[in-house]
């Protein structure tokens, strides 16, 4: 893949203006907003862009939304145990500096301060701990004694949602369900940030062999995986599209910062088109519009060519896609 820089995209925008190279620093500001918002404008056009696509990266499943059901009776500590049963969501990762052990998942519940965490020997729910942010986003944990329940798995578990047993602090309580969606998020430890989810299946894909495809649905949270078919799985594939990030570079004529040379074009003269709008020169700015979606179709055009040819994205199969032309 060619890159051009942002450098060449300033000169060649200001060469279309008229300026020469003479714009003043406010002026280069708005022209480096123009360019930000055309080339999220492409970047948008396809879920394939050659340059943005990851094809069945690993990534983790988490259960990032849990419930409990089930939860009753006194703790012997004053709790009412019946108060734990409720949605909990995901707070974030343990900061290691209080009962929780360091980045593992801890949950808040969403009427009550109870407190889903691991302890670095098994999962902990506890209706009067408490988790406060530290300066590095994480949280501590701030235990109350004793919790109401605990996993008593034999082999203790990565994921609270794939505890077993949970063991109450008293025989008087109830015993508890806790569910989950299965989710992978946007964001993984040293794991490029997801943008677009494309497809999903359980094992490596796109190979010679044949691997199982997911339904999911996305949300703030993730890609939600439906009917998971093993759930002790702990990883899944994703095909994605990277995340759009905006240039926030002082704009200069001698930037050598890399811009993607497929996108070069159309966004150089819808930038112009933006420009001529400005000056309210409608129809020449419509006539610049046209000139820019050319360049932009035809790197479409390519992006379809190469579907015919390959599964990554998903196709109908059929008599007129198969036959030779």
């Amino acid at each position: 893949m060619q890159n051009r820089t942002y450098g060449q995209l300033y000169r060649l925008i200001t060469s279309l203006i008229g300026t020469g190279g003479d714009l003043a620093s406010a002026e280069l500001i708005q022209l480096r907003d123009f360019i930000n918002r055309r080339f999220q404008q492409a970047f948008d056009e396809s879920p394939v862009w050659q340059r943005y696509l990851v094809p069945s990266e690993e990534r983790d499943i988490v259960a990032v939304n849990l419930k409990i059901s089930g939860a009753s009776g006194d703790s012997g500590a004053g709790y009412d145990s019946s108060l734990l049963n409720q949605d909990y969501t995901l707070l974030g990762k343990g900061d290691g500096g209080g009962a929780e052990v360091l980045d593992s998942l801890i949950y808040s519940g969403s009427i009550n301060n109870a407190i889903v965490y691991n302890d670095g020997s098994k999962w902990v729910i506890d209706g009067g701990a408490t988790a406060a942010v530290q300066g590095n986003g994480k949280y501590q944990v701030s235990t109350s004694s004793p919790p109401e329940y605990i996993e008593s798995d034999t082999e203790k578990k990565t994921r609270v949602i794939d505890v077993s047993t949970w063991t109450p602090s008293a025989t008087t309580m109830g015993s508890i369900t806790v569910t989950g969606k299965q989710t992978i998020q946007y964001e993984q430890t040293g794991k490029t940030t997801i943008g677009e989810f494309n497809r999903i299946h359980r094992k490596q894909s796109f190979r010679n062999e044949s691997s199982i495809e997911y339904d999911f649905f996305v949300d703030f949270d993730g890609a939600n995986i439906l009917n998971i078919v093993n759930s002790v799985d702990k990883t899944a594939f994703v095909t994605y599209k990277k995340e759009f990030t905006v240039d926030t570079d002082t704009p200069s004529y001698s930037s050598t910062k890399a811009f993607p040379s497929e996108f070069f074009n159309f966004t150089a003269h819808a930038v112009y088109a933006d420009f001529l709008r400005v000056q309210n020169r409608q129809q020449e700015a419509i006539a610049e519009e046209g000139v820019a979606q050319t360049y932009l179709a035809l790197e479409l055009e390519k992006i379809d060519l190469r579907s015919n040819n390959n599964t990554v994205n998903k196709r109908f199969s059929t008599y007129v896609n198969r036959q030779s032309r």
